[in-house]
Formats: structure tokens, sequence, C-alpha cells
């Protein structure tokens, strides 16, 4: 795994967890991220990648008796000290990342981690999370603690934190969901000839007659505009809405 394979997994999946875990109350997001970095392995883990469960979510009793969507995968615990055994058990599975993020939060808002929010700096949260029973590894709170140090997380918890971006001009990303492509942010619809040879390649047509981009087409970023809520990207064929006050549809 290159730096910048890690720094472009931390570029992702940091704002939802700022975002999120202020929306509900806690102070520590770095070592949330630093969860999602080793939980996830960078989010090239099959469980991340295939299911967009980054923080080894097991589904429980719960979650199984509503018939919430899962997926049973090898896994190894820490019982004793020192040796693992392999064990195969059944872990949650979400649509996307943002739902894997909120995923993680609506698992700890129950009263058995409830003193996550009282944490005042990452190893603390670090080690309330073992003692609370998240994770079985002797060498959790450590893990976990150099992750944040090693890449910096720290920044996320402070007030004076910069706002970060999930996107930048000139990257390319992944668009989550079909998407209609426009004329201007939140204008007219565009007809599919009006795409580029490439976006034909990743499009089809609407009822209307308009250009709905497939899920899963990688677009590159051309200039990035907010309007109120909503965030907007150019890309070559058009403009695709980027995110708003409820979804994130490109990352």
């Amino acid at each position: 795994m290159s730096t910048a394979e890690v720094y472009s997994f931390i570029q992702q999946i940091a704002p939802l967890i700022v975002a999120e875990g202020t929306k509900r109350g806690y102070r520590i997001h770095s070592t949330v991220i630093a969860q999602a970095i080793i939980e996830s392995r960078y989010g090239k883990s099959a469980l991340a990648s295939k299911y967009h469960n980054y923080f080894g979510l097991k589904c429980g009793t719960a979650w199984i008796l509503t018939d919430k969507p899962s997926i049973s995968l090898k896994t190894n615990e820490e019982y004793t000290i020192g040796k693992l055994t392999a064990i195969k058990d059944y872990f949650r599975v979400y649509p996307d990342m943002v739902s894997g993020v909120a995923g993680y939060y609506d698992f700890i808002s129950t009263k058995r981690y409830a003193n996550l929010k009282t944490a005042t700096n990452y190893r603390q949260y670090a080690e309330m999370l073992k003692s609370d029973g998240y994770a079985t590894s002797s060498s959790y709170v450590n893990t976990l603690s150099t992750t944040v140090v090693q890449y910096g997380l720290e920044v996320y918890d402070s007030t004076q934190a910069p706002v970060f971006s999930l996107w930048e001009v000139g990257k390319t990303y992944t668009t989550q969901q079909d998407l209609n492509v426009r004329q201007e942010p939140n204008g007219e619809l565009l007809s599919f000839e009006a795409l580029t040879d490439d976006g034909k390649a990743h499009a089809f047509i609407g009822p209307s007659g308009n250009a709905i981009l497939k899920r899963g087409t990688k677009v590159t970023v051309k200039e990035i505009r907010e309007m109120g809520t909503s965030t907007w990207l150019r890309i070559p064929s058009g403009w695709i809405c980027g995110k708003n006050s409820k979804n994130t549809y490109v990352l």
C-alpha cells in the first residue's frame, strides 16, 4: 500500500467521520479514522471494498432478526493474549461509504459505548473502545494510537481544523448511483447526444431522452460549485450532483 493510497482513503472517509461524529455529539474523530484505516486495511479489505463495512462491525442478534444484509467471512480473534483463533462470523453490509460511517455511529450508540462521548483525546478514546469490548486484540490501543500519530490525524479533533472537501479538481472519483447530467448545477437535463463519446459509453437514455450516467462510472472533476446544501461537480460531459444534505453520490 503506497502512502498516496493511504492518504487518498483518509481524504475520502475522514470528512464523513467528522461530519457524522460531530452531528452525534462526539469530540474525538482521529481514533475513528484510525479504526477505519486499520479495520478496513485502508479500504482495501473485502469487507470494506465490497460491503462498505469499514469498522469490522459484526451483525449481532438484533441485526439478524430484522433481516438486514450480512455476509459470512473468516476473521481472527485474540481470546487469549498472543494467540489468534480463526473463526467465521456474520458482518454487517452497507450500500455505500456514507452508510458505512453512519452504521459505525449506530453501532456505538448503545449504553455500552456511552463513555466514548466523554473522551477528550485520541488515546483515551482508544482505551475506552478496548475496555468496552470493541476488539479482542491486546495491541488495539497502541495500534490505533500509533496510526493517529503516523498520519497526523489529530488535526481532525481540533476546533481549528480546516474543512476538508471530499473532492479536488483534477482528481477522479466514482459515482455511487445513476445520476442525471445537467447543463448547469441544478439546471436543465442534458440529452444523451450532448455527452462526450466517453460519457455516452457510460450512460443510458432516460425516460425523457435525457442522459443518465451509470453507477460505478469513473469521473474526473473539472470544477466544484456549492449551491445551498448541495455540491455540484463539473465533469467533461456536464454537471452532476456530488452530494446534498442527505446523501453523497460521488466518492
